[in-house]
């Protein structure tokens, strides 16, 4: 099962109470304070990690707490500290304060992580009190409470190409093309449910991956169809390969609907270096090919059958050739 978000809370450790003692030596009946000190309580740590692809694991269980540090001991010895926790999420989460709505994190990189919620320092014992007026403090401290927080965890996709269009457009027919993903494929609308993801191997043994998000609809940035769901998916992407479908009239409209929802949703995502292909060409007339062929969105228009893979491979080239020139801009 795709889970792309989920809401847990976590608390860490509570620290451990310092120790009232005092040294209980052979023929010293009135030794002086030996109270040790509290153990932290344990830390929650998040960690990407590139072997996860969903956060399911945290729609069964919501709330995580680790250890509390253990109690000073006489003889100056210190307690345990409390054992810290290491929950694991996949590359591409972005915690939250869910009351606040603060990004705490963004893991962007395998084994990347950050502690969420701190353990309590561990409380001093009564050998920290001795003074000249005190030979014998019985005082002490207690130790802190760990942080407890509320977060959102939100997975975004990590793809170097996201493939939009309205839904039927051939995303997934197209994707499977390209990467030989596994992908549920039919002709109706809304076969794609989750977000999938592909590596396209390219003859240098160089690769790029591809995410084929589920279909747009008009009204997708106020959450209509699955809205909200999937298009954050498309945030992370170094380039958007507009799918259109040319058998419906009016290609550029369809063009400029997809744009303006993206844009709606968050305004950044149309200034990504974009490419538009218009698919199942292998089922139009001549004179629509033509019409494609001339036409203009957003620079040129690559006609392409997701289905036959004819014209795929010019396709193919010119996302290999945009993404070089970002990562050489990156570098």
């Amino acid at each position: 099962m795709f889970i792309d978000i989920a809401g847990i809370e976590v608390q860490a450790g509570k620290g451990g109470n310092g120790a009232v003692s005092f040294r209980r030596e052979k023929y010293v009946p009135k030794g002086g304070p030996d109270g040790g000190d509290g153990g932290k309580g344990g830390d929650i740590i998040i960690q990407a990690d590139r072997n996860l692809m969903t956060l399911m694991d945290f729609k069964y269980k919501s709330f995580y707490k680790t250890e509390d540090g253990s109690d000073g001991m006489g003889a100056k010895k210190s307690g345990k500290d409390g054992e810290d926790w290491i929950l694991k999420v996949p590359v591409g989460t972005t915690i939250k304060d869910r009351e606040s709505g603060e990004v705490l994190a963004d893991l962007t990189k395998d084994k990347e992580q950050m502690v969420i919620a701190l353990g309590g320092r561990g409380g001093k014992g009564n050998t920290h009190f001795k003074s000249s007026t005190d030979r014998a403090p019985r005082k002490y401290e207690e130790g802190e409470a760990g942080e407890r927080k509320k977060l959102t965890l939100e997975l975004k996709l990590l793809a170097d190409v996201g493939i939009v269009g309205f839904p039927n457009a051939g995303k997934s027919t197209l994707l499977k093309r390209i990467t030989q993903a596994e992908v549920k494929i039919a002709d109706y609308p809304f076969t794609t449910l989750t977000p999938n993801l592909g590596v396209a191997r390219l003859k240098d043994y160089s690769a790029f991956i591809l995410a084929d998000i589920p279909g747009i609809l008009e009204g997708a940035h106020r959450g209509k169809g699955l809205g909200f769901e999937f298009l954050r998916h498309i945030q992370r992407t170094k380039i958007l390969l507009y799918l259109i479908d040319g058998t419906i009239n009016e290609f550029k409209t369809q063009f400029e609907t997809l744009r303006k929802e993206l844009e709606l949703y968050d305004p950044t995502l149309v200034s990504k270096p974009a490419v538009v292909a218009v698919n199942k060409i292998d089922v139009l007339s001549k004179e629509k090919l033509k019409k494609i062929s001339n036409g203009k969105l957003d620079g040129r228009v690559y006609p392409i059958s997701a289905l036959t893979g004819e014209g795929v491979d010019k396709l193919i080239k010119t996302l290999e050739k945009k993404l070089g020139e970002i990562l050489k801009s990156e570098d």
